[in-house]
């Protein structure tokens, strides 16, 4: 849900830390003996809006930014141990949380149809199209590491509006004589 960061506790943003952040740097911690013996890879999983940010979502956008910057340095760290590490970073995927936040708002209708036209291929993406960006990253990627995956649609893409009538500064004018 929207949260403007004097809403957000210190307790809240650590809370969502040790899930984003330390629960995904616990796990990779405890794998790595494995993974080095194995040369296997790593596959974190992001969110677009930890590179392109996002409005009332301070805590998440900076736990999520901050699993892509950890990608890319132990990418660097493990790439002599033969360990590739790349994340994937999903935008508007249509998955049950995706849901409940669309039934919690005023309008779920038009929730649901702003999330969907972000994309310009015009849907959400599903949950199979996540995993297959993973099935492609942890087979057939083998020349990849330290890459961020957006799964996305195109959101990031483009030029458009990105703030309100309400936060509106001073708007330029034509001269009087031009139509």
């Amino acid at each position: 849900p929207a949260q403007l960061p004097e809403e957000t506790s210190a307790q809240g943003f650590r809370q969502l830390l040790e899930v984003n952040l330390l629960g995904t740097y616990t796990l990779i911690k405890l794998a790595l003996p494995h993974l080095r013996k194995s040369r296997g890879n790593i596959i974190n999983i992001s969110s677009l809006v930890g590179a392109i940010g996002q409005s009332q979502a301070l805590t998440y956008v900076a736990t999520k930014g901050a699993v892509t910057a950890m990608t890319k340095a132990l990418a660097l760290d493990e790439s002599r141990h033969g360990v590739r590490v790349n994340c994937i970073s999903p935008g508007n995927i249509w998955t049950p949380l995706w849901e409940e936040l669309a039934a919690s708002t005023s309008d779920p209708r038009a929730t649901i149809l702003e999330g969907t036209l972000a994309q310009p291929l015009g849907r959400m993406g599903q949950p199979a199209e996540v995993a297959a960006a993973a099935v492609f990253l942890a087979s057939e990627a083998a020349f990849c590491t330290g890459l961020e995956l957006l799964v996305t649609g195109g959101a990031e893409l483009g030029y458009g509006r990105k703030a309100s009538k309400s936060s509106l500064g001073e708007v330029p004018t034509l001269p009087p004589n031009v139509h």
